[in-house]
């Protein structure tokens, strides 16, 4: 599937922890490198703790201090960008329609007649609950156009896939339809969770968090650079050092 190089670019990246702060060096360089107007929003209402620093992007003068704003301002910064974050976690259908409708631009022309374009908007899903998963999918099933890109890992595998709407249409399929089970609403939100719930996580291994986040940053380097990506979903595995994509079929005229 081929995607504009020279529009406008706008990632929202909803969690900035083990997955989305290791995404997040690696975006902003990516973004540093096009040729294009730009945009960077992280969503995360955690601050951060001692504990995240074993398997999480974070250095101990950040304890305490919430992790959207960590990375983005450490990142933009760093290149030249403007930093924005949203210290919340966002948990609301309309919210985050608002945080993906693509804006549109005049592109200039050497004729009369005006051109307008649509920026290209990226949802990147760094989220750990299903719950939240499954606000992603609602709202990118009633897009018109949005890439969505979802990480999600265990201890030492885990998944990236690669949703795209265009012009109303599927044209593939995000984690929602790929793996059914993550729609079942089984647990809370981040800001539904006791004190003890939040505590409690599941084990995960920083390696599986490292080679989530590089298949992430490979799908926006095919989409934003290459023009190109034919990749939808991505599975690993650490223990075996093994990643298995898997190509959208390619049509060909008979």
């Amino acid at each position: 599937m081929r995607f504009n190089t020279k529009a406008a670019v706008k990632i929202v990246m909803l969690g900035a922890g083990g997955t989305g702060a290791h995404i997040a060096p690696h975006l902003y360089r990516l973004l540093y490198s096009v040729e294009r107007p730009v945009r960077v929003i992280i969503a995360d209402g955690d601050a951060v703790e001692e504990k995240n620093l074993v398997r999480q992007n974070f250095a101990f003068a950040d304890i305490g201090v919430n992790k959207a704003r960590v990375i983005a301002e450490r990142y933009a910064s760093a290149f030249k960008l403007e930093a924005e974050y949203i210290p919340d976690f966002i948990e609301n259908a309309e919210r985050l329609r608002e945080l993906v409708t693509p804006l549109e631009y005049r592109v200039p022309r050497n004729d009369w007649r005006d051109k307008y374009e649509r920026e290209t908007v990226i949802l990147i899903g760094a989220v750990d609950n299903n719950k939240s998963r499954r606000l992603c999918h609602e709202v990118f099933m009633c897009a018109r156009d949005l890439v969505y890109i979802d990480s999600g890992n265990g201890e030492f595998s885990g998944q990236v896939v690669c949703g795209v709407r265009r012009g109303g249409r599927t044209m593939s399929k995000p984690v929602g339809l790929l793996y059914p089970d993550v729609l079942t609403e089984t647990d809370k939100f981040p800001s539904e969770l006791s004190c003890t719930e939040a505590s409690v996580s599941a084990p995960q291994a920083i390696t599986a968090n490292l080679t989530a986040a590089t298949a992430v940053v490979d799908l926006l380097y095919n989409i934003l650079v290459v023009g190109e990506n034919r990749v939808e979903s991505v599975t690993f595995s650490t223990k075996s050092v093994n990643v298995q994509p898997k190509l959208k079929a390619v049509k060909r005229a008979a």
